[in-house]
């Protein structure tokens, strides 16, 4: 490829970048931190299953399948429309309120406390994972 070919790729994604945190504000960099979390949650499952296929070879219902993969895949695609779906209704309750004449304090509610919950789901997934592939966890944790 090219060197100007790199630079306008560059460029272009740097747009982008920018006016979606720009339009996102505290969202956008959340909303990194979740699709990053959901990319560890689905390796670290798929390391977990191929360790405990590794370590039982006589039970034939451990281990990597793409029947499992693809269902955490349908599961991370739902989760990603609820999250959708939460920044919508912040969004149409901030046009409402302005045009009825209220200011809010806050431009996103449900849509950041959405993304909280489901990143604190996928580091807790992540932690199980951990767990069978051997980590020590401590008690509290485990619990």
């Amino acid at each position: 490829m090219k060197r100007e070919h790199f630079y306008l790729i560059q460029g272009f994604t740097s747009t982008i970048i920018a006016w979606l945190s720009d339009k996102l504000g505290i969202l956008f960099p959340m909303l990194c931190i979740f699709v990053f979390m959901m990319i560890g949650d689905q390796f670290s499952g798929m390391f977990a299953a191929k360790k405990e296929a590794i370590d039982n070879p006589n039970d034939p219902t451990l281990g990597w399948s793409s029947k499992k993969w693809n269902s955490g895949i349908y599961k991370k695609c739902g989760n990603i429309i609820v999250v959708g779906v939460a920044i919508t209704i912040d969004y149409v309750i901030l046009r409402t309120a302005a045009y009825i004449g209220l200011t809010l304090s806050t431009q996103t509610i449900f849509g950041l406390l959405t993304i909280v919950w489901f990143i604190l789901n996928e580091l807790l997934s992540i932690l199980e994972n951990a767990g069978r592939l051997g980590a020590p966890l401590p008690d509290f944790l485990k619990d």
